[in-house]
């Protein structure tokens, strides 16, 4: 701030004030003594500033400063609009992460997590195979001749279903965790339509692409998981994961963030997937669903940062 002046009177502080902004030049008053001082916020904007008020000065009742004032107005209802919706998305670092109470989760978030655990308990920790087939995205018997037949002959629920499944309390409580934290802030920030478009996506690609791909040993045993045979929201997980990673990234107007050390032990558990050491996992879909989420996240953010 740069004092540029004095006025004698309030309203005429007031009226130049109102000039100054609604000129695009942020100032402030204060009064002190018998005067007001007029402050401009801008360093490259006091030539222009002190220009005015020598005007003023020279002439306060002139038509072109009393019209003004609407101007101002307008400009200072935008300002607290946006200053509204800014505090509405804002999240410091500190409190993402911190705990559940952070956010709040959304109607879809619980939803998602309560069919998770009765497929858990009813599928008796996915160890029933036969009742647990109905979810796969194709039965193990027919992994073998055309592509998803199931899915062809009309049962495309099987594209989302294997993501409710899960194997043991690990897998169904690391999923569940991230899916809470994951899902709370997308669902709470951007609304409950669009977190949905992003689970159903991110489930459907995640899925097809451990179907469709053949297992490769990239490291040791990337091909453990069998084709139709596998199931859990870390597909999902690791697509919201890169969705926030990069729109925060590039966007940190969305108030979507992943903190560092949070980063690092997602990208750290991702690589160690592949070493075999942690059982079998659908590491695939893992990739797709990360690749997927932070494709979408840097161009969602680059159309944010367009159109603002």
């Amino acid at each position: 701030m740069r004092h540029i002046g004095n006025l004698p009177t309030e309203e005429q502080a007031r009226l130049f004030g109102n000039y100054l902004l609604a000129k695009g030049i942020r100032n402030e008053l204060e009064h002190e003594g018998q005067a007001w001082m007029i402050w401009v916020a801008d360093e490259e904007q006091l030539e222009a500033a002190t220009e005015s008020l020598q005007q003023f000065r020279a002439n306060p009742s002139a038509a072109e400063f009393a019209r003004t004032a609407a101007e101002a107005e307008r400009v200072r209802a935008e300002e607290a609009k946006d200053n509204e919706a800014y505090r509405k998305r804002f999240r410091s670092r500190q409190q993402l992460f911190r705990g559940a109470s952070t956010y709040r989760a959304g109607i879809l978030t619980w939803v998602l997590i309560m069919v998770c655990v009765v497929v858990f308990i009813r599928s008796n920790q996915g160890h029933d195979q036969a009742w647990a087939s109905n979810w796969f995205i194709s039965k193990p018997e027919n992994i073998v001749g055309s592509f998803l037949p199931e899915v062809r002959q009309g049962e495309v629920w099987r594209l989302f279903t294997p993501i409710f499944l899960h194997f043991g309390w690990a897998h169904l409580i690391f999923n569940m965790l991230w899916l809470f934290q994951l899902g709370s802030m997308i669902e709470q920030l951007q609304g409950q339509w669009r977190f949905a478009l992003l689970v159903a996506v991110l489930a459907v690609t995640s899925n097809v692409a451990q179907y469709a791909i053949p297992p490769v040993k990239l490291l040791k045993y990337v091909g453990m998981v069998h084709y139709g045979n596998f199931g859990g929201m870390s597909g999902v997980v690791y697509g919201l994961f890169g969705y926030v990673w990069l729109r925060g990234k590039f966007d940190p107007g969305s108030g979507l963030f992943i903190d560092q050390q949070t980063l690092i032990i997602a990208l750290v558990w991702f690589v160690a997937g592949f070493t075999g050491y942690a059982g079998p996992i659908a590491n695939i879909c893992h990739g797709a669903g990360l690749v997927v989420g932070a494709a979408y996240g840097y161009v969602t953010a680059m159309i944010a940062r367009h159109w603002r």
